[in-house]
């Protein structure tokens, strides 16, 4: 259901799904420690089971709780966050393995949009993706969102978005995995 952005910021999260814009696409997203909220987004998109989440996260310092090795990336958060940079790091045991599929690295973000830091300040670091079905564009406009009314507990509105989703890299192999705006220099 749509929903203001002040009156979501009152609400209790726990295991609901939630659609809000970010800097790039709308994204759809639960608290981080929700199980069967990241079950209901995997059914809601039809996403593979074994293809993670990321987290969006509100600040350095809670990226930094939820990585290993956040030495080995410092630099590129400090320079790129809040922006369009997924980096896909070792994570910490704070990262539940349902999030994760069972897989080492987490990737994390800092969204540069008010109402997706807000959320994350208020709740804390969320497990997210876009929303669409697997395989199909990612939402660009609200119009296009409330498509998802049925399916999720809330919606924010945000207007139209970039679409250019963000660019991921993976610090361990120092490599990029998606292009988007964020060029990384070698």
């Amino acid at each position: 259901m749509p929903i203001e952005l002040e009156e979501l910021l009152k609400k209790n999260l726990q295991d609901e799904v939630i659609v809000f814009p970010t800097d790039t696409v709308y994204g759809i997203g639960c608290l981080l420690n929700s199980r069967h909220g990241v079950e209901r987004i995997f059914k809601l998109k039809g996403r593979e089971q074994d293809k993670p989440l990321a987290v969006l996260c509100p600040d350095i310092e809670s990226a930094q709780s939820l990585s290993a090795n956040f030495e080995d990336f410092e630099h590129l958060a400090k320079k790129h966050w809040p922006g369009a940079l997924t980096l896909v790091v070792e994570k910490s045991e704070q990262v539940p393995d349902f999030v994760t599929r069972g897989k080492s690295t987490v990737g994390l973000r800092i969204p540069d949009h008010n109402k997706a830091l807000a959320i994350l300040k208020r709740f804390g670091p969320m497990a997210v993706t876009s929303l669409n079905r697997s395989s199909e564009p990612s939402v660009l406009t609200y119009r296009d969102a409330l498509a998802f009314k049925d399916r999720v507990d809330h919606i924010v509105s945000g207007g139209d978005l970039s679409g250019v989703a963000s660019t991921v890299f993976d610090t361990k192999q120092g490599v990029t995995l998606r292009q988007g705006n964020v060029r990384l220099k070698r």
